[in-house]
């Protein structure tokens, strides 16, 4: 049974509340307390509209705050960054606490940008070319700037309602500053790259503002931006400089991106599990539910019976016992599939908690506790949460791509997917190798996936006067998380490609199975049904007919014409020991007619099993069955890719967009194998895919 904490709630919940956020027309609030990942989601990746609380309540604790410090001030208390320096600096004392304030944006704004990333034009003789943009994305950089208003309306901060305001406004005008991808090491917070926003809030002349996306930008000096939107440069006041700068809301907001697409990776990993369960004709047994029950992991428990669930009404994948011949049991990459993706789920449930529990949180120093008059200097901006959130994060994407390469690598590979032809070449494998460079793609992505998913913790270095001796780099292994969930996002895709084909290659040779096998029992009845009794025929024909096949099947790496020349030969034996096995051989009487036929039935049977598999395949071509053979949640996400995305069967070498030979009158679909894959991977990325996934648990699940 499910419990109300799995990881399919948690993220099923996610999902729903992002799409009733992307259905309304009611803003995101900021108040605090109640921000989810999945409004951060939506208003960073799909621009929902953010607003402040009108809760006077909130608001007045804002302003309290600012109130209280002023008192504490006019006290003479020293506060530090606010009367003090900063860090291993904080030794300093100074009455001048704008000027303070000024001086600690100047010594944060120090990440290197190109001139591109700013819209400019390189003034050097030089211009360095090839170089990809050294600035943070802009979602994440929204995310941060919603993120950090959240952190600021809590009242700890000492900070003006006005600035918050005037955050959200740019960012409701498309307005995000340019902020340096490098840099910080998540120790006092992000403090660099957040100091980019108190400087656009400044109008600092030479901190630039990109307005619109990635995509269809212009740039503006911060002043100029300002003057565009509407606002007035403001003056940072005491403490409101180290309030916007000392926080974790750019490692946050990375988090709350990484680990939204990981859980629904995560998802779609079981899903793809049971469709490759389905193409390489595995068995559903290997997720039933005793074998969970005695080794009871939530997650293992929770992904084997989701497989299962996803697996019911498959024609290709029942709950069978142990074959008689071959292999015994599926392989790993099958049959310990829970076992691998349970701890994933179950590292995926904490690292959600903690990057949730971080939005919500006051990430400041010092904070101010207006209600029992306390100033508190703590360390809340050290993001090891965050941290350790995409660490697990990083883990588990890693530990599920290897799922995904193994289950890959076993599909593509005719001597292990048990009939289908080498690459999953629907033509001749000697002119067509379909999935080959997929299956190195593969390799790639896996490389370089594993390379990534190392603990950056380990490798932090002291900072700034050894003050910051332990810092989390937070926003470094947050960033590795993004990049990780985008090598898993590529090797979904193309896995996705590979399972396609690959069920469609096998459901073509159930369908030639349908017509093959009536041909070759009339052909048996014209050949030798005058030397075996009727009694005796059905079980020799039967028998014939497993000795072709199986000889077939172990053949898939011939051409068509080889396949079934050296099928007929290499199948006589079975039919010989068929023969002999219904007659007395101490009767030699019928040996001569019976090899005068042998003869003749092997010239004959070989032309008849490659024909009837090219009319087959040529009808198939045109009308694929698919569907009808796999299970309702696999079909769902097969028919999305046939027909949504318009990504066909591939049918080998004439479907290459140079390719001068149509048949049937039909051309391909005039795209490489590449830009397919790249359909499917757009569908991933912007979220068209994840819906679809989430329908196929929902629906299993009712």
């Amino acid at each position: 049974m499910r419990t109300s904490s799995s990881h399919y709630m948690q993220a099923h919940s996610e999902w729903t509340e992002l799409q009733a956020f992307l259905s309304s027309d009611k803003p995101i609030v900021i108040d605090g307390h109640s921000l989810t990942i999945a409004g951060v989601v939506a208003a960073a990746l799909y621009g929902k509209h953010v607003a402040v609380t009108d809760d006077p309540a909130i608001l007045n604790r804002v302003q309290q705050s600012v109130d209280f410090l002023d008192s504490e001030l006019r006290s003479g208390r020293t506060v530090y960054g606010v009367t003090t320096g900063f860090g291993g600096s904080a030794d300093t004392r100074t009455d001048k606490v704008e000027s303070l304030q000024v001086a600690l944006q100047q010594h944060l704004n120090v990440g290197i940008l190109l001139p591109s990333d700013k819209g400019q034009q390189s003034d050097t003789a030089l211009q360095a070319e090839g170089l990809r943009s050294h600035a943070l994305p802009v979602p994440i950089v929204k995310g941060m700037m919603i993120i950090r208003c959240n952190s600021l309306i809590r009242g700890h901060s000492g900070v003006r309602l006005t600035l918050i305001k005037n955050i959200l406004t740019l960012l409701e005008k498309g307005m995000t500053p340019v902020v340096p991808l490098r840099g910080s090491i998540s120790a006092s917070g992000d403090l660099s790259t957040l100091s980019y926003i108190a400087g656009m809030l400044e109008g600092n002349p030479d901190v630039f503002v990109r307005i619109g996306d990635e995509h269809c930008s212009t740039y503006l000096s911060a002043d100029k931006a300002l003057q565009r939107a509407g606002i007035q440069p403001i003056t940072l006041h005491a403490k409101e400089g180290l309030g916007i700068t000392n926080g974790t809301s750019p490692s946050c907001a990375a988090g709350c991106v990484a680990i939204y697409q990981a859980q629904q990776l995560a998802l779609m990993t079981q899903l793809l599990t049971a469709m490759g369960t389905e193409a390489l004709l595995g068995t559903a047994h290997n997720f039933h539910p005793f074998i969970s029950a005695a080794r009871p992991h939530q997650g293992q428990t929770e992904a084997a019976a989701n497989i299962s669930l996803l697996l019911s009404g498959s024609r290709l994948a029942p709950d069978k016992n142990p074959e008689t011949i071959g292999l015994a049991q599926d392989r790993y990459a099958l049959r310990t599939a829970p076992q691998w993706i349970g701890p994933q789920l179950e590292d995926l449930d904490l690292a959600h908690r903690q990057v949730q529990a971080e939005v919500n949180s006051t990430t400041d120093n010092p904070l101010l506790d207006v209600q029992t008059g306390a100033i508190h200097h703590g360390g809340n901006f050290q993001a090891v949460c965050i941290t350790s959130a995409m660490e697990k994060t990083m883990s588990a994407m890693q530990m599920l791509g290897k799922l995904i390469f193994a289950q890959s690598s076993e599909l593509v590979h005719n001597k292990l997917n048990k009939g289908l032809p080498p690459n999953l070449s629907s033509d001749d494998p000697s002119l067509s190798f379909t999935a080959k460079g997929f299956d190195v793609n593969m390799a790639a992505y896996m490389s370089e996936l594993a390379y990534l998913a190392h603990p950056v913790s380990s490798h932090v270095q002291s900072a700034e006067m050894h003050n910051q001796s332990v810092n989390s780099l937070a926003l470094l292994t947050a960033r590795y998380a993004l990049e990780a969930v985008e090598l898993v996002s590529l090797m979904s895709a193309t896995y996705i490609y590979l399972l396609c084909q690959a069920l469609d290659l096998r459901c073509l040779h159930f369908e030639f199975v349908k017509t093959g096998k009536p041909a070759i029992r009339q052909l048996l009845q014209d050949q030798f049904g005058q030397l075996v009794a009727d009694k005796l025929f059905d079980d020799f024909a039967e028998r014939c007919w497993k000795g072709l096949l199986d000889k077939w099947e172990s053949l898939s790496h011939l051409d068509l014409e080889d396949r079934g020349t050296v099928t007929a030969k290499e199948s006589l034996g079975d039919l010989v020991h068929s023969f002999i096995h219904d007659h007395d051989v101490k009767d030699t009487s019928f040996i001569s007619d019976f090899l005068r036929t042998l003869e003749q039935y092997q010239k004959t049977v070989g032309k008849t099993l490659y024909t009837v598999y090219g009319h087959t395949r040529d009808e198939f071509y045109n009308n694929q069955t698919t569907a009808s053979y796999l299970s309702p949640a696999s079909a769902k996400l097969y028919t999305f890719v046939r027909k949504d995305l318009n990504v066909p069967f591939h049918r080998g070498l004439i479907d290459h967009p140079t390719a001068s030979v149509a048949t049937n009158g039909e051309r391909g679909p005039g795209k490489i194998l590449g830009t397919l894959a790249s359909e499917i991977y757009m569908a991933i990325r912007n979220g068209r895919l994840h819906g679809l996934v989430m329908d196929a648990f929902t629906d299993q699940h009712q």
